[in-house]
């Protein structure tokens, strides 16, 4: 069982560990290619950054509803149905892909107005950045559904080449672009669209390849069909509500940062070390889902109770090995993103110093969400991952708001810390301590 995992949790790690650093390389050429304006290239990379996320993040439901569906099916050797899910899953992308491409310019505006920093300078740049990179965003949608799709066929080495390849291309042309060029954070957004189209083009060429003779042929009809499309939405629905409550949480973080350049330089960076650490774990969390998936499918028990099991033990290694990284190297790490050649990095640190052991804290309390997540996306238990999102959603604003004005910073780091905690808390008991789950592969 351990090597099924790692089989599908390497891969995953591998290519998820490329998206933070994708975004600290990002932001080392930001604050390299806008000279002394480094400090609020980083932010304005950082509220652009925030934008994307919420227009991603909001159509993640499209890989995670793929993925537990085609999971099951894989399980119960259900050929058609695997077929059926991927025509699926890329028609919903495309389309929600063209609509969020149509509506670029009330997004931008509203984001824009929202996000506002109350400089002209970083309002520009912000602006420059969302306007170009929006080209990518119908690209990145359709990644999210071919993603699901190798996820739930438990093929995890596809999805982790082209992950390498889109983030080493964006790496390659952001330079190319922001620094040889001269095109500051506009040239990042560029190497984006590059990036991902590129990523849609090879995810085809190797389903035509390697997956051509698998694939049942099904009609537009069968693809259309109204009960399995109302299935595949209704799941959706719960993951649309809960993605849509994660992005107001990581919004309002980076909102509640505006105002001050230091706090919000800091806690950018010190976001991306969380981050760092929440894509390694996001690995296991993929292993569960797929793995739950199948077993379901199977009416496997036996296996599904020791998958749960020694996903939830490796989580909390990768959290443990995380903490000493942190408490070691903080410091270390911390100057390579924000780049020494700022001015200001002393004080940076200085103001790092103030909320580094919330990072050090976070690990632990974040393990046992990743897992959870994974095992009800597997389980296509959307409800409960909706429910415990919503509640630890209200715990995070409770607290911020309740808090903010008598600790500052410290209580958005706080609310951010009992939102994790409480979001594995709340699915474990929602799932009647996991035995709903177990009873579902029994039956």
């Amino acid at each position: 069982m351990n090597r099924e995992i790692l089989r599908i949790a390497i891969p995953n790690i591998i290519s998820n560990i490329t998206v933070p650093l994708m975004g600290i390389v990002s932001t080392a050429i930001a604050s390299r290619a806008c000279g002394g304006a480094g400090s609020e290239a980083i932010g304005a990379l950082s509220i652009g950054v925030t934008i994307f996320n919420f227009i991603y993040w909001n159509c993640s439901f499209i890989r995670m509803g793929t993925s537990g569906l085609t999971a099951q099916a894989f399980g119960a050797e259900n050929h058609r149905e695997y077929s059926l899910m991927l025509w699926r899953s890329l028609i919903v992308a495309l389309g929600v892909g063209i609509i969020a491409f149509s509506l670029q310019y009330p997004i931008g505006e509203f984001s824009l107005w929202f996000m506002d920093t109350g400089s002209a300078e970083s309002q520009s740049m912000i602006a420059d950045y969302f306007y170009t990179r929006i080209w990518a965003v119908p690209a990145g949608i359709l990644l999210f559904a071919f993603n699901g799709w190798f996820t739930g066929m438990q093929n995890a080495v596809v999805p982790m080449i082209v992950a390498i390849l889109v983030n080493v291309i964006h790496i390659g042309f952001s330079y190319i672009f922001s620094i040889a060029g001269t095109m500051g954070l506009e040239g990042i957004a560029l190497a984006s669209v590059v990036a991902q189209w590129t990523g849609v083009l090879v995810m085809a060429v190797v389903i035509l390849m390697r997956y051509r003779k698998r694939l049942v042929k099904v009609g537009m009809k069968e693809v259309m069909d109204l009960s399995s499309m109302r299935r595949f939405f209704s799941i959706n629905s719960d993951i649309i509500i809960r993605t849509f409550c994660l992005v107001a949480v990581y919004t309002f973080f980076t909102k509640a940062s505006t105002g001050d350049d230091n706090i919000l330089a800091v806690n950018t960076i010190l976001l991306q070390l969380f981050t760092l650490f929440s894509y390694m774990n996001d690995g296991f969390a993929y292993a569960a889902e797929a793995l739950t998936g199948r077993f379901i499918g199977a009416r496997d028990g036996v296996s599904l109770r020791r998958c749960i099991k020694l996903c939830l033990i490796w989580c909390f290694a990768v959290s443990f090995i995380f903490i000493g990284v942190y408490i070691g190297w903080w410091r270390d790490i911390f100057t390579l993103i924000a780049n020494p050649e700022l001015g200001d990095i002393n004080m940076l640190l200085s103001v790092a110093e103030d909320y580094i052991g919330w990072i050090i804290a976070i690990p632990l309390a974040a393990a046992m969400p990743f897992v959870m997540d994974g095992i009800m996306v597997g389980a296509t238990r959307s409800r409960i991952m909706r429910n415990s999102m919503i509640w630890s959603s209200v715990c995070f604003f409770v607290i911020l708001y309740g808090l903010g004005g008598l600790i500052g910073n410290n209580a958005l780091w706080m609310a951010f810390t009992m939102y994790m905690f409480l979001r594995g808390v709340f699915q474990y008991f929602m799932s009647d301590r996991l035995r709903d789950i177990y009873r579902e592969a029994e039956r």
